[in-house]
């Protein structure tokens, strides 16, 4: 058997660490102990394999013993800004999660996980909401930041119900079930106000930091592709390679747009230069 344990690293991501468990039959070969010693041994890790097994987990259980301490793990991971640090026992997390996931109470687990980050996540767009239209980009940006931070250490945490649960049964997969919770409950609330502020900032440089725009419109990219139609133009100015390639019908059509900007620009006082000056001081 083999369990995994999901630690941090001094940049405080989670990753996940696989801790090997000899059964007893490895334990026996490996030592140079005497066949009592090894009978003993196995003995007592058949013993130690089958009280975990017999200690059934109720569904009462669950619910007060278990899923509170999850549920403190989350929102820690859901509310702790960058610049601070929370410590958690991601092993004891870790190992309440597969002891669940072992006593069957994965459809549990999922349900009261989901419910939990969604109710996160509604109190996150009532805040985005109140926030002035002149903060809202780089209060989403904050928003979106934080949140796909969590899920680098929520998803190791779920990942022996995501594999045994989420992908077997469900045949989805655990991080795109939650970002799909931040579109549905954030993102597409927002996003009718959000697009319009980010095209005038796009035509007024520096009304918004260029990192916070390039943040948001490639975060709402990836939430949800078809968004792009509603502000092509934005999108296609951070998303490389999104516009569709040009017809060789439609090229007298972008002539005509090149011929027009021209002209405006030139009522604007923006020209090429005076060429025969540029000509009398090359000839001199």
């Amino acid at each position: 058997m083999e369990e995994m344990q999901g630690v941090e690293d001094d940049n405080h991501n989670c990753r996940a660490e696989a801790v090997s468990v000899c059964s007893p039959a490895q334990v026996c070969v490996d030592s140079d102990s005497s066949s009592d010693t090894c009978e003993s041994t196995s003995a007592l890790l058949l013993d130690s394999t089958s009280k975990f097994l017999l200690n059934t987990m109720t569904a009462e259980e669950y619910r007060t013993v278990y899923w509170p301490k999850l549920e403190r793990a989350i929102e820690h991971l859901l509310t702790q800004s960058s610049m601070e640090h929370i410590s958690i026992s991601y092993e004891q997390i870790y190992s309440h999660v597969y002891k669940c996931v072992c006593q069957q109470h994965s459809e549990l687990l999922y349900s009261d996980l989901m419910w939990k980050i969604m109710s996160h996540l509604e109190q996150v767009s009532s805040e985005l909401q109140a926030s002035p239209p002149e903060d809202l980009t780089e209060s989403f940006n904050v928003a979106l930041t934080r949140y796909t931070a969590a899920l680098h250490c929520i998803v190791p945490i779920f990942i022996y119900m995501n594999k045994f649960y989420i992908e077997t049964k469900l045949n989805r997969d655990l991080r795109d079930d939650l970002m799909k919770l931040f579109s549905d409950h954030v993102a597409e609330k927002h996003v009718s106000t959000l697009l319009p502020l980010l095209k005038k900032a796009h035509s007024m440089p520096f009304q918004v930091k260029p990192s916070t725009m390039a943040s948001v419109v490639k975060g709402l990219y990836a939430l949800r592709p078809d968004w792009v139609p509603l502000a092509p133009a934005l999108f296609s100015r951070f998303i490389p390679q999104i516009d569709a390639p040009a017809l060789e019908s439609q090229l007298p059509y972008y002539a005509a747009q090149d011929k027009t900007l021209q002209m405006e620009l030139s009522q604007n006082g923006f020209s090429r230069g005076d060429q025969s000056r540029k000509r009398a001081s090359e000839d001199s």
